[in-house]
């Protein structure tokens, strides 16, 4: 299957498929697999994102299958991918999941958590049985996983809060859309967002507002607050999560209302072009699917020392450099990026 092709199909129709969420752990379990796996044997990885409702993480899936493919062809052994991500954001489910695929034989785990409280034990427990976990954008750093790769949290919110800072000349009421308040990522995202709009005096946070992580969700929280609150005149999204659908083009004025966000995939490359969102602080969601696989080939199989701690840097996405990202996001294989932003110098 060309996970290229399911990246633009799903966001471009709602991002509705997934797996079942009512999915539980089988009772049989295995305490060996990783180290008893024959050395030629396929090398199974299991991955298990927050949400395949989420363009960000089908961009995540695109990066892990493709270093896969790379690395089995590099090694002469084949290793897979096996998505088990939920539909929707459960991180009991995601707990779920990672005990059945310890009990079905994995032989290791790519794991982007959503609830930390929820996922530690199942994480531990994994790795007790011999099957390695790697986090990969939401870690759980007092868990036995060995590494986790992903953005530095507090800097992409730091950055969003900074950029803010300068879009409004550091006066106005702010508002600040956080996405899943139990997510641990995001609860650093928006402690360095709130650290950077401290530094200017004239700009006041008046709220701070959690939403389910779907785009027409997250579109509609924005203009339920808008109306109750009308004094806010700029946002801080730490998740692009209402920029996925065009609802806010119209609705937002960018002569009234500044907003910076976080991510930068295709359906928000209109926001910048249009002006409603002029700045953008990018994360290399692909780079973050393919460089969680090389650490779990690097540790697994090939016993290399792996760094506790892997960060992709950060892109500032503006008018100026937009071509240049629109064509590095059709190079990660979206196929649903407007042409005429990759024909921009």
């Amino acid at each position: 299957m060309n996970w290229k092709l399911l990246v633009s199909a799903v966001a471009v129709s709602a991002l509705a498929f997934g797996c079942s969420p009512s999915e539980a752990p089988k009772e049989e379990t295995k305490t060996e697999t990783t180290a008893k796996a024959p050395a030629g044997a396929p090398f199974r990885i299991t991955m298990i994102a927050k949400s395949s409702m989420n363009p960000f993480f089908l961009s995540t899936r695109v990066g892990a299958e493709e270093r896969a493919k790379e690395l089995s062809e590099k090694l002469g052994r084949e290793i897979t991918i096996d998505w088990q991500t939920p539909p929707e954001e459960d991180g009991q489910i995601q707990a779920q999941r990672v005990q059945s695929a310890v009990n079905d034989g994995t032989n290791a785990i790519l794991l982007s958590c959503s609830d930390s409280g929820k996922l530690k034990g199942a994480i531990d427990d994994a790795v007790a049985k011999g099957v390695e976990v790697c986090t990969f954008d939401s870690d759980v750093p007092d868990s036995k996983r060995f590494s986790f790769v992903g953005s530095d949290n507090y800097e992409l919110g730091f950055k969003v809060g900074e950029e803010l800072v300068k879009l409004t000349g550091g006066k106005g009421n702010v508002a600040l859309l956080c996405g899943n308040q139990n997510a641990p990522n995001l609860a650093i995202r928006r402690r360095g967002t709130e650290d950077a709009i401290k530094k200017a005096p004239g700009l006041k946070i008046v709220g701070v507002f959690y939403n389910p992580e779907k785009p027409q969700d997250a579109a509609q929280e924005v203009m339920r607050v808008m109306k109750a609150q009308p004094e806010i005149d700029a946002w801080a999204f730490i998740g692009g999560w209402p920029l996925f659908t065009t609802t806010l083009l119209t609705e937002l004025d960018p002569k009234r209302i500044r907003v910076v966000s976080a991510d930068a995939l295709p359906p928000q490359l209109a926001y910048v072009d249009s002006g409603v969102v002029p700045t953008l602080i990018a994360q290399r969601s692909y780079d973050l699917g393919a460089l969680g696989v090389q650490a779990i080939v690097d540790k697994v199989i090939e016993k290399k020392p792996v760094e506790g701690n892997v960060n992709p840097e950060l892109t500032k996405v503006t008018k100026e450099n937009l071509g240049e990202w629109a064509r590095q996001l059709k190079d990660w294989g979206f196929t649903d990026v407007p042409e005429k932003y990759l024909s921009l110098k």
